[in-house]
């Protein structure tokens, strides 16, 4: 590897970073600029932009601090990012507050009374602005941050995309190992392949048994044993381990972890009870004893409120806007097939209670059953026109019926048939804990082709995390996926 090649795979996330802060410095000030633009494009009396350059390099540096604040900078990612995207939106409002304060506040000091004490007077020479407060709009400034909130988001949306470009083909990706051979380990090492922004190359695994060595476990090999860990590091230039044994007893795994902290190697632990401590646990401790226990997991009253008032308000507006469509769709079902325009299917909503879901039929009659989705795009099974609205999803129309009948939310877990449901075990069945949903994380994840009950973590992770803010963090993304056409087969 090059000089330049090596510099960069060290140094990635740094580099990243760094350039992440100044393109979201020049988006922010563009933003600026264009809400100047907006608000000065035919104006009585214009003003000029230099009577807002003090301001705008103020909202600049308020806003970074603002994203720094709410993690915005951090090399760890939430699930496909949904944290982040939440995040601009906190963290422009919260600058949105803070910017006017401090406008007032640092007001030209020939303003203040001279009575004040020389000190304050001091520290307002130093750092006043010298814009007058009454030639600037206050309208550019409110158009700057509606502005911000938009291009900040397509601004991420596009980095995600080509950081998670450049980790699929190698540039910047970390070397790491997988310590464990068992059910965890598997699931781990399924994760680096599904989300490559991740930036993790799994080189290989190391196990506990030195007779599974040489082996492939998926589509990794056990390179070798914990005894040989140290040379397995130093050979393959590894930059992170996983210690994925959850079953282990816990003095194992504590030498593997004092191993590695010698090694200077940065390693994460899967803890034992994983599926526990996975969700959202308070840490409190009796005497030198930790101890975890779950906070209350319901919505409150509000929240709960506002989110039947928009799955309402959402679920009119799109018929609305899609009663085309709508029409269109049913009668070419019904000119395609014989059978019912709609399929009715019983599932399992919140708290184990079934209810009759309702999709437009996109199988022949005769075919439409209780049976696995279907997999590959020339299912036997699916009609013409039905291929055409799984790809875009507009299959799902009809259950903004449910929604309006409060069988179902605009997003949540997706409902499972009754005989799925009836296999679940006590982590499955966490997914019972909120009202279904027509989309998801699962549904705008890499893992959308797979069974719903293979990829748990999705809906786990949104129970956890629900709230109005992720809703409209993954309304908006499942927007996107069904532009793109990357719906069911």
């Amino acid at each position: 590897m090059s000089v330049a090649g090596t510099f960069l795979r060290r140094n990635f996330e740094p580099l990243v970073l760094s350039l992440q802060v100044l393109v979201d410095l020049g988006v922010v000030l563009f933003a600026c600029w264009l809400g100047y633009t907006v608000r000065e494009y035919g104006a009585t009396h214009p003003t000029s932009l230099s009577d807002y350059r003090e301001i705008f390099l103020l909202t600049g540096a308020v806003s970074l601090v603002c994203f720094h604040a709410f993690r915005m900078y951090s090399p760890i990612k939430s699930l496909l990012n949904v944290e982040e995207f939440a995040a601009i939106a906190k963290s422009t409002a919260i600058a949105f507050m803070v910017v006017p304060a401090l406008i007032v506040f640092l007001r030209s000091s020939e303003a203040l009374n001279p009575n004040e004490s020389s000190w304050i007077a001091a520290l307002h020479r130093y750092v006043d602005l010298s814009t007058d407060a009454g030639r600037y709009s206050r309208t550019a400034v409110v158009l700057a941050f509606a502005f911000i909130l938009v291009l900040m988001t397509v601004n991420r949306f596009i980095t995600f995309k080509l950081i998670q470009m450049l980790h699929r083909r190698g540039i910047g990706n970390r070397n790491a190992l997988i310590i464990g051979t068992g059910p965890t380990a598997l699931k781990l090492q399924k994760k680096f392949v599904l989300v490559p922004t991740l930036g993790l190359n799994l080189i290989g695994i190391v196990s506990l048994d030195e007779a599974s060595v040489g082996t492939m476990i998926d589509r990794s090999r056990v390179l070798g044993t914990v005894d040989q860990l140290e040379y397995l590091v130093r050979q393959n230039k590894i930059s992170e381990v996983f210690v994925a044994m959850p079953e282990v007893d816990e003095e194992p795994v504590m030498r593997i972890v004092e191993q590695l902290e010698r090694l200077g190697v940065i390693y994460r632990v899967v803890p034992r009870l994983y599926h526990f401590v996975s969700h959202k646990v308070r840490i409190e401790s009796l005497d030198s004893i930790p101890l975890f226990s779950r906070p209350d997991r319901e919505l409150g009253v509000l929240t709960r409120a506002v989110k039947r008032a928009l799955d309402i308000a959402i679920a009119m507006i799109v018929l609305a806007l899609t009663m085309p469509i709508f029409v269109i769709s049913a009668l070419s079902i019904k000119r395609e097939s014989k059978g019912p325009v709609f399929f009715l299917q019983t599932r399992i909503g919140k708290d184990g209670v079934p209810f009759r879901m309702i999709k437009f039929r996109t199988m022949h009659e005769h075919l439409s059953f209780d049976a696995p989705a279907p997999r590959t795009e020339r299912d036997p099974r699916v009609t013409n026109i039905g291929r055409w609205l799984r790809r875009y999803s507009l299959d799902e129309l009809p259950q903004l019926l449910n929604v309006l009948r409060g069988e179902m939310s605009i997003v949540g877990p997706r409902p499972e048939m009754p005989f799925i449901v009836a296999t679940y075990g006590p982590i499955q069945r966490e997914r019972l804990r909120a009202k279904p949903g027509l989309t998801g994380l699962w549904q705008i994840s890499c893992a959308r082709g797979e069974a719903i009950h293979e990829n748990l973590d999705y809906d786990l992770y949104y129970i956890e995390h629900q709230s109005i803010m992720l809703d409209f963090v993954i309304i908006g993304l499942t927007g996107f996926a069904v532009f793109k056409g990357t719906g069911a087969y």
